[in-house]
């Protein structure tokens, strides 16, 4: 009760949260992509319909040229220079001045850019002189790379960089690998900069973000938000529900843990406090679900189509193997909040003030861009196709909404948008090329394989031995992950981490996949590099160390899921049948039920510290697919809620009396 009390007394100061100017400084602090140079006027017009015509040259690019992928990479990541020294300055703090650009910029932008028009110009000339190039394109590389890496600190940030520069170490030192050697394998061919990444990027990923772009200007985040609070927001704990299936819909188009915290985190987090929730604990919440967002079918934050093409599978066969685990991995958070707000006596937000579900549903209409994406991907068109065709949608269901009409001018900022939102990811598809150059180029992933699998080959014991390789590659995959944006993340794991496991242990190819892209993900809420839990932490003015950790304990799932899949795929859906699809969801779900109590110390009523350990190990009994584990923890289910419900009925028949 003593916890209850002090919730129910707090100052109006404790729920103070940051103003729109502090969201917006939040952004430029945890998110690079907002902290961009002011333009007013005619160079702001200029520089808005370039943008604009580039995302048109991308779709025209992809659905009629028939060049050289080389030059239509090299023509991608060339124009996608002179953009980011156009929008980003050197420092966080040199975007005062307006429509200033210093001329050191502009030599980097023109220099950055070069080599890659050079390349297009000149592809047949280099590709004859294969290993034989000069030292003008030894040069034009270096330049180009180095220039890239740059661009990379402006938008991206420094750590991708520091892993970058290392693999590029470990080729010319351990690796003894000539200058020249290096350039041309990292520059002049397709296993580098320009590499599958920077193919995939400019063509699948840069036509979803385009979409994504078009989807945000129909409002389709504000539908999210207003259906999640019709739905939720006078349930228990309402705003954290609220944040969860929010972030969770939000959170799987915007491709960006730290944006999608702030974007969503600025209206679910003040709710949260005002309901009562601890500040760290709001912060962690709207952390933890926009991470999820990621992981999210159909999009997961663009990652999924580049799983489809390393993995070498249809697109809707991820979607179909990721829906399991993300649900689970939503409604862990889900019922923890739910726990928690019981546990703390919290009420919803009055009914009043809440949108009208009636008043919603017309707008159903809205999510009718997202049903066209996910039928014609299933149906057998290509991604590309199936990507403008719902972006086609968005600009007609535009038209239905007079709040959100789509103009001529927000139709040329929704352009201008998909070329903004596309920099931060070339730029990190490129750098992460150059990461999957160095591996294939100097064997360093049998290293890797060979040592862990060495460490794992110590016990005799198959499954012991698999669960060491397991955690040895989910500390790589979070160390290699952290600071990196999501699809950027998932090349590095699918090029460094994957291997381990499908090739030192034997594992399916896309559970492994599916497994390190998990701890690639979770980088974000992990500390000490955090970036998407303190971003929270700053809007609700919360400690942010405390409240990462508070976002690690809500996404417990993401830490157990992947081990469990890894052991047996039938929750992946792989290799099993209707009956045992059936047995997992329902098990999966008791199990997640069972965790989320234990952590949160409340099930029917508070519960203490020894039935809080029998509730976490119950659950993750249901939680691994097997029928003999399935039945012990669903006994213990049972017999707890048995328990907890004569217990209640007892007090409630004491105060009657």
């Amino acid at each position: 009760m003593a916890e209850k009390k002090e919730v129910n007394t707090a100052s109006q100061a404790d729920i103070d949260v940051g103003s729109a100017a502090d969201v917006e400084a939040i952004m430029k602090k945890y998110d690079r992509e907002s902290n961009t140079r002011v333009w007013e006027g005619l160079p702001r017009q200029i520089l808005r319909y370039t943008m604009a015509l580039f995302t048109v040259f991308l779709i025209w690019m992809n659905l009629f040229a028939t060049w050289d992928e080389r030059i239509r990479r090299c023509l991608f990541l060339g124009f996608i220079i002179l953009f980011v020294f156009a929008l980003y300055p050197m420092r966080k703090n040199g975007v005062s001045r307006k429509n200033y650009i210093p001329w050191y910029d502009i030599v980097l932008a023109v220099a950055g850019a070069f080599p890659y028009f050079y390349y297009v110009l000149n592809l047949k000339t280099i590709v004859a002189k294969a290993t034989r190039i000069g030292n003008l394109e030894i040069a034009l590389g270096i330049i180009g790379i180095l220039i890239l890496a740059e661009c990379c600190r402006r938008v991206v940030g420094i750590p991708i960089l520091c892993v970058a520069t290392a693999f590029i170490l470990y080729a010319y030192l351990p690796a003894g690998k000539a200058i020249k050697y290096i350039i041309y394998n990292l520059f002049y061919t397709t296993t580098g900069v320009i590499g599958t990444p920077i193919g995939v990027c400019s063509t699948f990923i840069v036509l979803f973000i385009v979409f994504g772009a078009f989807l945000e200007a129909t409002g389709i985040a504000n539908f999210f938000i207003d259906c999640a609070n019709a739905v939720a927001g006078s349930a228990t704990g309402g705003p954290a529900k609220v944040a969860v299936i929010s972030s969770a819909l939000c959170g799987m188009v915007s491709g960006s843990s730290v944006g999608n915290t702030v974007t969503t985190g600025a209206v679910t987090i003040p709710l949260m406090k005002k309901t009562g929730y601890p500040a760290e604990f709001a912060g962690a919440v709207e952390a933890a679900a926009s991470t999820g967002g990621q992981i999210m079918p159909p999009i997961m934050g663009a990652a999924a189509f580049l799983m489809a093409e390393i993995v070498g599978v249809p697109y809707a066969e991820i979607i179909k193997r990721a829906i399991l685990p993300a649900f689970l991995y939503f409604a862990g958070i889900f019922l923890m909040v739910h726990f928690k707000a019981k546990k703390m006596g919290l009420r919803g937000l009055p009914k009043e003030e809440l949108p009208k579900l009636n008043k919603i549903l017309p707008k159903i209409y809205l999510l009718a861009p997202l049903v066209i994406l996910v039928y014609m991907i299933i149906t057998g068109f290509t991604m590309a196709r199936s990507a403008i065709f719902a972006t086609l949608a968005c600009i007609v269901v535009s038209m239905f909404d007079k709040e959100n009409r789509m103009t001529p001018s927000s139709f040329v900022d929704a352009l201008e948008n998909g070329t903004k939102n596309t920099l931060s990811v070339a730029v990190a598809c490129g750098i992460a090329g150059i990461i999957a150059g160095v591996v294939t180029m100097t064997g360093l992933g049998q290293l890797f394989i060979s040592t862990i699998v060495g460490i794992a080959n110590i016990v005799e014991i198959p499954q012991l031995r698999l669960l060491i390789a397991l955690f040895l590659t989910m500390l790589c995959c979070i160390i290699l992950g952290m600071g990196v944006p999501t699809t950027a993340n998932y090349i590095i794991m699918a090029t460094t981490c994957a291997p381990i496991l499908t090739i030192g242990m034997g594992m399916n190819v896309l559970a492994a996949n599916m497994f390190v892209f998990y701890f690639g993900i979770v980088a974000d809420i992990t500390p000490p590099v955090a970036l998407a839990a303190y971003a929270g932490a700053a809007i609700a003015k919360a400690p942010p160390m405390k409240t990462a950790f508070n976002a690690t304990r809500l996404a417990i799932a993401a830490f157990i899921i992947p081990y469990i899949f890894a052991f047996n795929n039938s929750m992946l859906f792989i290799d099993t049948t209707p009956l045992e699809v059936i047995q997992v969801v329902i098990t999966s779900c008791g199990g997640m039920f069972l965790i989320a109590a234990g952590l949160m110390g409340y099930m029917l009523r508070e519960i203490n510290w020894i039935i809080r350990v029998l509730c976490v190990a119950a659950g993750l009994l249901m939680i691994i697919p097997e029928t003999i584990s399935d039945v012990v923890g669903l006994g213990i289910l049972v017999a707890l809620l048995i328990v907890q419900t004569m217990a209640n009925r007892k007090d409630a028949s004491f105060k009657a009396a």
